[in-house]
């Protein structure tokens, strides 16, 4: 399967990452080592998480998709067939990128994880009252100890991450080398007018979050009734509209062109895109991981691409 290189690291990752945020959330603990064994005998190997998953659960403290992801590594055995993310941050008893915070939450995940490395660590939102050094330069010290390799965004603004990439370069600190935003076929404008010149200017990978709209590009959700159950359904509710539904009508039918399913084709045009390293999507089954993975081995069509560039163009 394709590689794709992770900024200027010699990290290489196929063009699909797993978003581990349902483990121990919509996706109990066999079910989760079920998915991952398959997500690897698929050739991929991009697993995206973070100290936050699943904290919004009642009864839920946060950690327990690393927990899950930990356990996976010591049965299975297969660390090392993974590139694995987390992220510090977003959780609130381990909130903000000052130095201690991220020392302490990186031992944190890395005992939950069961491994004494993280290929790539996440700053999981902009903290604008810690100085860009001080969390740069805690990075570094992670780096140097060899418990990170790589440092990443996500939700930061251009002009944001544009300034902690003048400060890593001023203050010889590392580098920021992959940004996380928001990214899909209906989510556009935000990253293509504001991170996108950014990440063209710095040379940066991209993993796309929320790649398939809460599943709402996979085309199940067509009325405010469809979401009622569903765990995702309060995020879905946003995409009913003409446009939306322009858009799901696209996906329908370059699906049937391709012979496969809306989610893959949302996941083909993501990863279709110039400097998108790869989308993150999520499966609570084998089945769902199976059409996810088709997006891998699909190639759209320049009349394909056109088809869903002019139903989802975003508002002038």
């Amino acid at each position: 399967m394709q590689q794709r290189k992770i900024g200027t690291s010699d990290l290489q990752v196929a063009p699909l990452v797993f978003g581990g945020n349902v483990f121990g959330w919509t996706a109990d603990e066999r079910t989760s080592f079920s998915i991952l064994d398959a997500f690897v005998e698929h050739g991929l190997n991009f697993i995206d998480t973070a100290d936050v998953y699943s904290a919004w659960v009642d009864g839920h403290q946060g950690g327990e998709s690393e927990t899950i992801i930990g356990k996976w590594f010591k049965q299975s055995g297969k660390r090392e067939k993974i590139v694995l993310a987390t992220k510090v941050g977003m959780l609130s008893t381990r909130a903000g990128l000052s130095a201690a915070n991220i020392q302490a939450a990186v031992d944190d995940s890395l005992r939950r994880l069961q491994t004494d490395y993280i290929d790539v660590y996440f700053s999981h939102l902009d903290d604008e009252k810690t100085q860009f050094d001080e969390t740069l330069g805690a990075y570094q010290k992670l780096i140097k100890a060899g418990k990170v390799r790589v440092i990443g965004a996500s939700n930061y603004s251009g002009a944001r991450l544009q300034a902690a990439m003048a400060i890593a370069k001023d203050e010889d600190l590392p580098a920021y080398q992959i940004v996380q935003p928001e990214y899909n076929l209906y989510d556009r404008a935000g990253y293509e007018n504001d991170i996108e010149p950014v990440v063209t200017a710095n040379g940066l990978a991209v993993v796309t979050y929320f790649s398939l709209a809460s599943g709402f590009l996979s085309g199940k959700y067509r009325s405010k009734e469809d979401t009622t159950n569903a765990a995702r359904g309060s995020r879905v509710e946003k995409y009913l509209n003409p446009r939306g539904f322009r858009i799901i009508d696209a996906l329908v039918d370059v699906a049937k062109r391709n012979h496969t399913t809306p989610a893959a084709v949302a996941l083909a045009w993501v990863i279709a895109r110039p400097g998108v390293t790869a989308p993150i999507a999520s499966a609570t089954s084998v089945e769902q991981l199976e059409s996810l993975a088709a997006a891998t081995r699909l190639t759209l069509s320049a009349e394909d691409l056109k088809t869903l560039d002019v139903a989802s163009a975003p508002a002038k």
